[in-house]
C-alpha cells in the first residue's frame, strides 16, 4: 500500500491549526510537522488573512502533501466566530488549489469518529488519541494542533476510500450519458 502525505487544516483566525503525517489506510501514520498558524484578533482582517496565506503556502512548499483536508465549517451560536472560520477555511481552500492539490472536507463527527471511533469523543480523547497514535512522546498543543494532525489521519484511513466512491460514482455518471 502506498503512503501518501496530508496537510490536515483546523481553521481559525486566530489560531489555525496545521498538521502534516504520512500513512497509508490501515497502518499507523507518522507525523511530519505541526504547527498553529496565529494572527492578533487587533490585526486588520486583510493582514490575519494575509498571514495566514503566507504560513500555509511555506508549509505547503516546504512538505509538498498529495492533499489537504480541512474541517468543514460548521454553524455555531457564535456568528462571527463562523465567519472568521469560514474566512481561514476559505485561505486554506484557496492555498491548496494554488498547488493543484485535490481538498477534502470532514465534518468534526466524521474525524472524530475516524480517530477515535466516536463521533461524539471531546477535545482530550481527541488529543489522546492523536498522540497515540502517531506515537508521539507529549501531547501537541494548543487543542488546534491535534485537532489539526486529526484531520490529516481521517484523510489517510478515509480519503482513500472517499475518493473510489467518488471516482466510481463520476464513471457511473459518464457511463449513463
Amino acid at each position: 500500500m502506498r503512503t501518501v502525505r496530508v496537510l490536515g487544516v483546523d481553521p481559525g483566525l486566530t489560531r489555525c491549526g496545521v498538521g502534516i503525517v504520512d500513512g497509508a489506510p490501515g497502518r499507523p501514520c507518522s507525523l511530519v510537522d505541526v504547527a498553529v498558524i496565529t494572527s492578533d484578533p487587533g490585526q486588520d482582517i486583510t493582514d490575519r488573512l494575509l498571514n495566514l496565506e503566507r504560513e500555509l503556502t511555506v508549509l505547503i512548499d516546504k512538505h509538498r502533501p498529495e492533499s489537504v483536508a480541512v474541517e468543514r465549517v460548521f454553524s455555531q451560536h457564535n456568528v462571527g466566530s463562523v465567519i472568521g472560520t469560514a474566512q481561514a477555511s476559505a485561505v486554506a481552500i484557496l492555498a491548496a488549489a494554488r498547488f493543484g492539490l485535490p481538498l477534502y472536507t470532514y465534518t468534526p463527527s466524521e474525524v472524530k469518529a475516524a480517530v477515535t471511533g466516536s463521533g461524539q469523543a471531546d477535545k482530550k480523547q481527541m488529543t489522546t488519541m492523536v498522540t497515540r497514535l502517531l506515537r508521539l512522546d507529549t501531547p501537541p498543543r494548543p487543542a488546534d494542533a491535534a485537532d489539526a494532525l486529526a484531520l490529516a489521519i481521517c484523510h489517510v484511513w478515509r480519503g482513500g476510500t472517499k475518493q473510489k466512491l467518488e471516482n466510481a460514482l463520476r464513471k457511473a455518471i459518464s457511463n449513463d450519458r
